[in-house]
C-alpha cells in the first residue's frame, strides 16, 4: 500500500475542517443497541428425508435412525485391517460404529411404493422415524399402495406397524421373496433356530401378521411381476431370500440393495469382510461381489439401507476393491 504524502493528509484535513467548522457542535452518538442474549443450541437433525429423480420417478431417502454396531461383528479380515480402514474414513468406534438405518419411497407416477419400513422402537429410542420422515417429505403412511421388504429381518419389517400393533400401512400390500417368507415366518424353523435367534422370528410373524390376515402380505417367487418398472434381484446369503429392487424409467435405474453392505468403511474395500447376522456367508460374499462388480461397471445408481444417509450413490472400483461415491445433495433437475 502506498503510505500517505503530506499533500493528501492536507487535503483530508481541510475537508474535515469544512465538514465540521469550530463551534459546530456534534450530536450525541446513538448508544449501543443492548445484546441479545444468547439462545440455547438447537440440538436436533434436520428432517430426515433427501429427494432425487430417476427418469420419471421420484425417489425419496427416508432416515429411519441409527445403531453403533460393534466393530467385533465384522470378519473376513484381521482385526487390525478393520480398524485401519476404520480410522481412514475417521469412524469413531466407541460405544460403536453409527451405522445408518434407511428405507426408501418411490413415486412411479401409478403406484407410491415403500421399500422397507424400518425398526419402529424395537431397538431403542435412536431408531423408529420411518413414518415421521415419510410426512415430512409431504405424504402420509396411508396413502402408499405397495411395499417392497428386501428381507424379514426387523430393521427393515419392525416399522409395518403403529406403536399399538396395528398396520401402519393400511392400504398396502406387502411383498416379500418366498424363500425369505417360508424361514422367518416358519414355526417349525424358529423352533429349531437358536434360543438367542427365536426373538427375531417372533418379531417377524408380529410385523406381518395384521397384513396377512387381510390378504394383503404377497410372498413372490423370482421373475414374479411386482408394480410396473420395478423387478425383484436376488442376493441371497444375508438371509435366504434376500433381495434388492430395480426401478428403472427411461434409461434411467437405481438399485435398492437392502443389505449388502453394513459397513461402508470396510466392505468396499474388502468384501470378503462378512457380518455376524449373515445367515450364509459365503453367499453373502458372493452377492456382494456380483452385485458391487454390475453397479461399478453398469454406473448404477444404488440405495443401500446402511450406508450413512441418504444412502445413495454409485460404486467404483479402486484397487483390487470399490469404492462409495455417495450422491452430491442438490435440487431436483429436469435437465439431466
Amino acid at each position: 500500500m502506498t503510505p500517505p504524502t503530506f499533500a493528501s493528509l492536507r487535503n483530508a484535513l481541510l475537508a474535515l475542517a469544512i465538514a465540521f467548522p469550530a463551534g459546530a457542535v456534534l450530536a450525541p452518538a446513538a448508544p449501543a443497541p443492548a445484546l441479545a442474549e444468547v439462545p440455547g443450541q438447537q440440538r436436533t437433525q434436520a428432517p430426515g428425508f433427501y429427494r432425487m429423480a430417476i427418469g420419471d420417478f421420484e425417489v425419496t431417502a427416508l432416515y429411519d435412525g441409527f445403531i453403533d454396531l460393534d466393530r467385533k461383528i465384522l470378519s473376513g479380515a484381521s482385526a487390525d485391517d478393520i480398524q485401519s480402514l476404520l480410522a481412514r474414513m475417521f469412524l469413531a468406534d466407541t460405544p460403536g460404529v453409527q451405522t445408518a438405518v434407511n428405507a426408501y419411497l418411490v413415486h412411479t407416477g401409478a403406484n407410491l411404493v415403500l421399500v422397507d419400513t424400518g425398526t419402529a422402537k424395537a431397538f431403542g429410542p435412536a431408531l423408529g422415524f420411518i413414518a415421521d420422515n415419510i410426512r415430512a417429505a409431504g405424504y402420509n403412511p396411508e396413502q402408499i399402495d405397495t411395499v417392497l421388504l428386501t428381507h424379514l429381518h426387523p430393521d427393515h419389517a419392525n416399522g409395518l406397524l403403529r406403536p399399538d400393533g396395528a398396520m401402519l400401512f393400511p392400504n398396502a400390500t406387502v411383498h416379500v421373496a418366498k424363500a425369505d417368507a417360508d424361514f422367518w415366518l416358519s414355526e417349525e424353523v424358529a423352533a429349531k433356530a437358536p434360543a438367542d435367534s427365536q426373538p427375531f422370528f417372533a418379531m417377524a410373524r408380529a410385523a406381518v401378521a395384521p397384513y396377512a390376515a387381510a390378504g394383503k402380505l404377497k410372498p413372490y417367487q423370482p421373475g414374479d411381476s411386482l408394480v410396473p418398472g420395478v423387478e425383484s434381484v436376488a442376493a441371497y446369503g444375508h438371509t435366504p431370500g434376500h433381495s434388492g429392487y430395480l426401478f428403472t424409467s427411461g434409461e434411467r435405474s437405481i438399485l435398492m440393495w437392502g443389505d449388502i453392505v453394513h459397513s461402508h468403511s470396510v466392505q468396499f474395500a474388502r468384501p470378503e469382510v462378512v457380518i455376524e447376522f449373515d445367515a450364509d456367508k459365503a453367499q453373502a460374499v458372493a452377492s456382494r461381489k456380483k452385485i458391487f462388480a454390475d453397479a461399478a461397471a453398469q454406473k448404477l445408481w444404488v440405495a443401500g439401507a446402511h450406508l450413512p444417509f441418504p444412502g445413495i450413490g454409485h460404486v467404483r472400483t479402486e484397487g483390487k476393491g470399490y469404492a462409495w461415491v455417495p450422491v452430491e445433495f442438490g435440487p431436483i433437475r429436469a435437465d439431466r
